[in-house]
């Protein structure tokens, strides 16, 4: 499992063994994860292994392979799933250091499961959840079995028509529960699941949330099954509003009653992250108070009592704090002990771990740092109140951590895959971070070094634009738009946050609100005199900018404006070109919110600031990337700002995947883009082509269509 790289390229990128989130057991003393990699010399993914890590020995040992979603029954026992034929779903259990012999199945779900969730109800028994595709019957769908159409037509009479890279059909997300216990009829006490019973059957709602909702929509304890879902009254394509659901089981092996509605007063937005307390007890939920916007702050919501939730005299407590701690939880854990919610947030650019008392709530105290670096990606409180952590960084794609009981913003590094960055030949030492004034503020930048820079040498600037525009660059591993391996290339790499990040206060991510081209594009250019003012080792005659989603409209934009003149060569991934063009998006919540309101209603507002309306400034090369399954912006976006570059004479390429959304994830397509986005920009600043090294050559000369 080691890692060795001389340069960290697009291959060893690609390439580098991917951890999941460690799973502890009860005093986190062993870890379970599973680790994937794809193999550019095969061409293939190779199996996915289980492995178990000794914390204290630093150990790891694999454990099984092609299994995910390990789950600790005891410090022994270990269940997880595993695809079987006929598109069914194997629980398996077993002994984590006897795998082999001891592992058998408990349940053959007639269906693909996942998101699998477990709870010690204390008796020897176990309340399982788990997410799954359900039909209009409410059963479990299992695509294999399903009886084949005889026209490929698809008829709608109301939004959605499609979602992210799949058009909507009668199916839906649902909860199955059951009951894992040991089996009556077996000798060796081994356990088996009872029979599934859907959560949400006979009733109109879809939970997790399409498209990406998992784990996350959804908790089980002793009191029974809570979850968020879209409100089924409003449209889930104009509207965001969610509610919150539980549904009350003594048993688990029974069917549900019907989900009670918990009454969330004035918020009225979106939900995620509900949680029971370990004793079942309490429950806590993320809430927005606005519907039609998803980047609105979420409110922590305490449930002190889940058997009343639509009890009139119940008192939900929203945390009352905006005015100390102007930060935007995203997910939420009880401490064992029920005395604290753990939650994460982005602060400055890092995604922290914090504490906030439950006896506070109502309270007007700032949440409590607990870890203040890096981004932590999942975090799991111990029955002995230590807090276990899996984050990663710029440098470093996995790091595990343990957070003793009392301590604070001083976490223990039980184990990094990349030994921090030094087997990618990366340091937190290219790291660095500035500040300047914006147009209305002082904004934040992230900057990346090359790992052999000499502070008295020139380097070109790749000024990259994040996406959202609601979202932020932070201290964070990426695997499509990893800062690391453009300063490997000789880069000095910044990432601006402007006007619309988050992490730096809610009314600096409403700022953006009908300025998509405004406020953020002045940050843009003070950002750019900043560095040239500033940073004299960056040569800002050979500088160009990228950017995807919001940062490929940025793109598209500065493309028509004075900026645009001040770059070598422009990239765009999966930009906007015409704001018109918005309206063929699937959430239409989204640009009805950033741009002032409905189309049909405030055409100007949104003809402000659409870039097609500067074609005629248009002059800097450029690379323009859209995927065909990308119904967020769809594919006429990219090729219409490429026709025009064409139409005006402005060098320029169009890259487009068939297969990929709005994001590019095949290993081989993956490696295609870096490939041509290096190439176009080395090209334009004097570096060497990255394909003449030979690792992109084979799949570039593969994509090339010119006649």
């Amino acid at each position: 499992m080691t890692i060795r790289a001389t340069k960290f390229t697009p291959k060893v990128l690609l390439s580098a063994p991917r951890r999941s989130a460690g799973v502890p057991n009860s005093d986190a003393s062993r870890v379970l994860y599973t680790v994937s990699a794809y193999s550019f010399e095969t061409h293939e993914h190779a199996p996915q292994e289980l492995r178990v890590l000794g914390a204290r020995s630093g150990e790891s040992l694999a454990v099984a392979k092609d299994v995910s979603e390990p789950h600790w029954l005891d410090d022994e026992t270990v269940a997880v799933l595993k695809g079987a034929e006929e598109g069914k779903t194997a629980m398996l259990v077993g002994k984590v250091d006897n795998w082999d012999e001891s592992h058998y199945a408990a349940a053959l779900i007639d269906g693909s499961v996942s998101a699998m969730k477990i709870a010690d109800l204390q008796d020897g028994t176990y309340a399982v959840a788990f997410m799954g595709r359900a039909r209009p019957d409410g059963s479990l769908l299992n695509s294999t079995k399903e009886p084949k159409k005889h026209t490929s037509g698809r008829l709608y009479s109301s939004l959605f028509v499609r979602h992210w890279d799949t058009y909507v059909n009668e199916n839906r997300n649902a909860i199955f529960y059951g009951l894992l216990r040991k089996s009556e009829s077996s000798s060796d006490s081994s356990y088996e699941l009872s029979r599934l019973h859907n959560a949400l059957k006979g009733t109109r709602l879809e939970s997790p949330i399409p498209p990406f909702g998992g784990s996350d929509c959804f908790d089980i304890s002793c009191s029974g099954v809570i979850f968020v879902a879209k409100d089924p009254e409003f449209n889930p394509a104009t509207n965001t509003k969610c509610n919150v659901y539980v549904t009350p089981l003594s048993s688990f092996v029974g069917a549900p009653p019907q989900p009670s509605r918990v009454d969330l007063d004035d918020l009225e937005g979106a939900c995620t992250s509900p949680v029971f307390s370990p004793d079942g007890r309490m429950a806590a939920v993320l809430a927005m108070r606005k519907n039609g916007y998803e980047s609105d702050k979420n409110h922590i919501v305490l449930i002190p009592d889940v058997s009343r939730p639509s009890s009139t005299d119940l008192q939900l407590k929203a945390c009352k704090n905006a005015a100390d701690w102007d930060r935007s939880p995203s997910s939420l854990a009880f401490s064992s002990d029920t005395m604290n919610l753990f939650l994460t947030a982005e602060e400055h650019g890092r995604q922290c771990l914090f504490s906030l008392p439950v006896d506070l709530f109502g309270a007007t105290v700032p949440a409590k740092v607990l870890m203040a670096s890096g981004t932590v990606t999942d975090f799991r409180p111990l029955d002995n109140g230590d807090i276990f952590i899996s984050g990663n960084n710029f440098v470093d794609n996995s790091q595990f951590y343990l957070l003793p009981r009392g301590s604070h913003s001083n976490p223990l590094l039980l184990s990094s895959n990349s030994r921090n960055g030094y087997a990618f030949g990366l340091s937190p030492k290219q790291v660095d971070e500035i500040w300047f004034q914006g147009a209305n503020t002082n904004v934040h930048a992230w900057v990346l070094k090359p790992s052999n820079f000499i502070a008295t040498e020139k380097y070109p600037l790749a000024y990259v634009i994040h996406g959202g525009p609601q979202g932020a660059w932070t201290d964070a591993w990426s695997t499509r738009w990893n800062p690391a391996v453009f300063a490997e290339q000789g880069y000095v790499v910044v990432m601006p946050n402007p006007t619309g990040s988050t992490g730096y206060g809610q009314k600096f991510v409403d700022a953006i609100r009908t300025q998509w081209g405004g406020y953020p594009y002045i940050d843009l250019v003070k950002g750019f005199e900043f560095i040239e003012e500033h940073m004299p080792f960056v040569d800002m005659t050979r500088a160009v900018a990228l950017g995807a989603s919001y940062g490929g409209f940025m793109i598209n934009w500065i493309q028509g404006q004075p900026l645009g003149r001040k770059f070598r060569a422009l990239v765009t991934h999966d930009g906007v070109f015409s704001m018109t063009g918005q309206t063929a998006s699937e959430e239409l919540y989204f640009p009805e919110h950033d741009l002032g309101g409905k189309f049909w209603a405030n055409r100007d507002e949104w003809h402000r600031w659409d870039p097609s309306q500067h074609t005629h400034n248009w002059a800097t090369p450029h690379l323009i990337i859209h995927s065909e399954l990308d119904y967020r912006l769809t594919i006429a976006e990219g090729l219409a700002a490429f026709n025009m570059l064409q139409d005006r004479g402005v060098e320029s390429q169009f890259l487009t995947f068939p297969d990929e959304n709005h994001w590019v994830l095949k290993p081989e397509n993956s490696l295609l883009w870096h490939t041509v986005v290096i190439d176009w920009i080395n090209k334009h600043v004097g570096l060497p082509l990255f394909s003449e090294s030979g690792e992109g050559k084979e799949v570039l000369e593969e994509a090339r269509m010119d006649r």
